[in-house]
């Protein structure tokens, strides 16, 4: 009996305890429009890594999107070691982290390089951070061919096209390119330059004269970045973490999802260079655009 005298009144104020909280969460929403940041709620920040070369967008947009959608995600930090890649997967990274930005902070932080397709993803960012000798910078677009006419005289190999247009095998490397089709790669490169200051002077606020000083796919330190706009501010990922944390009120160490551990055997690292290798002999004639540090 004295255990229920006891257990009735526990159980009316741990029922007003949730009912009380309910109506405050529910009434911050409504005045904000932000959900408030109590218990766990929205007390994580979570770290998507862009590695190596942009060839794919995929794995990373997943990412991005699955942290959209946490409700127990604050903010962002994006980790870009990066040179560069492929034009489209950059620009379609660089979509999907805009995205995010619109609804939780995003803050990059630069590793050993974020260069060229790594600067462009970052500009989709609320914030850059980069180390001072962080290799950033390089904002141009290149087009790389080869030309083997001379070896393929030498040893007697003759490269046979049927087309359909004067232009269809530009970068065909069994042959000469001609003035046609060097004018014609220039303006398409010339529009993807474009497309590229565009971004960085939205995503930085600046005017398009100073950037087209530095777009001549020149590469920077951190520092000079800094002091060119580029980035924001200097300094490593542990800092990037409590820029997003401050920005989102969470108060002494935040709880941070790091990406899970990549193990790639030996076997695989054999396998993605011969499908690459394989691929190039494919499509051998065809060219790429990149948003990529020249050798």
């Amino acid at each position: 009996m004295q255990k229920k005298k006891i257990l009735i009144p526990l159980t009316v104020i741990v029922v007003a305890a949730v009912i009380f909280g309910g109506l405050y969460t529910l009434a911050s929403f409504l005045v904000t429009g932000v959900q408030p940041l109590t218990g766990t709620f929205g007390k994580s920040i979570a770290i998507v890594e862009v590695k190596g070369l942009i060839a794919d967008s995929e794995d990373v947009i997943k990412e991005l999107k699955k942290y959209r959608d946490d409700s127990s995600v604050a903010a962002v930090v994006l980790r870009v070691d990066s040179p560069g890649g492929i034009v489209a997967p950059s620009q379609e990274i660089y979509e999907e982290v805009k995205k995010l930005s619109g609804e939780k902070p995003v803050v990059v932080s630069m590793g050993s390089v974020a260069a060229s397709g790594g600067y462009y993803i970052s500009c989709a960012a609320d914030y850059i951070m980069a180390n001072p000798g962080t290799t950033t910078g390089s904002i141009g677009v290149i087009i790389e061919m080869m030309n083997f006419e001379g070896a393929a005289d030498f040893i007697g190999i003759e490269g046979i096209v049927i087309k359909s247009g004067d232009l269809k095998d530009v970068g065909n490397p069994f042959r000469a390119m001609t003035d046609e089709e060097r004018r014609f790669l220039q303006e398409y490169v010339d529009s993807l330059q474009e497309q590229f200051l565009g971004v960085v002077m939205e995503g930085r606020g600046l005017e398009r004269e100073g950037v087209e000083m530095i777009a001549d796919g020149r590469i920077l330190t951190g520092e000079q970045a800094l002091e060119l706009g580029l980035v924001d501010e200097l300094g490593n990922l542990e800092d990037a973490i409590m820029k997003a944390a401050g920005f989102v009120g969470i108060e002494g160490e935040p709880h941070v999802i790091y990406p899970p551990e990549e193990r790639i055997t030996f076997f695989d690292l054999m396998m993605q260079e011969s499908t690459r290798e394989l691929a190039d002999m494919l499509v051998l004639g065809s060219f790429r655009a990149e948003y990529r540090l020249a050798p």
